[in-house]
């Protein structure tokens, strides 16, 4: 009697996943759809193209200082004071560009991220409506979470959430 209730308790998950709906969607696809993405890219490229344009000149001046250096360098006249404040300017100059090019991709990070997620946060929400709508008990998200297998009553979502995003 105890294994049977034990054996019952065990497969009582697997019997409520049995009746359980289940939805599919792939939200990478949905945000490649939505109008709003190709205004975030235009956007996106305009600050890396200006943040391009100033590391380039940053660039050219730490390649002019190279230059410099490697004039004062080469001249045995010149005394090692000179060349070791020419060193430390190129270290600096370095430095400068290195912070730069940190501080560029965590501000185009941080622009990517406000300007997605209000676009993710519409498609979540019209995914939540449909399943709702749907009367689903999970929605699987397959660019999240790969799916090797949906049986025939898998059901995908994917024209009910472009209708809802009027997609």
């Amino acid at each position: 009697m105890k294994r049977i209730l034990m054996i019952a308790v065990a497969l009582l998950p697997l019997m409520l996943m049995a009746q359980a709906r289940i939805g599919i969607v792939n939200s990478q696809q949905l945000f490649d759809l939505m109008p709003e993405k190709a205004a975030a890219e235009a956007q996106l490229k305009t600050m890396s193209d200006r943040y391009h344009a100033e590391y380039e000149l940053i660039k050219s001046e730490f390649d002019k200082k190279f230059a410099d250096y490697q004039t004062v360098a080469a001249d045995a006249s010149t005394p090692e004071t000179i060349k070791e404040r020419r060193v430390q300017e190129l270290q600096e100059s370095d430095k400068k560009m290195r912070e730069f090019e940190r501080r560029a991709a965590n501000d185009i990070a941080a622009r990517r991220e406000a300007l997605t997620k209000p676009i993710t946060d519409k498609i979540q929400a019209a995914i939540r409506q449909a399943g709702v709508q749907g009367n689903f008990d999970i929605v699987l998200d397959t660019a999240v979470t790969p799916v090797a297998y949906t049986g025939p009553s898998t059901v995908n979502l994917m024209d009910v959430v472009k209708a809802i995003l009027g997609l």
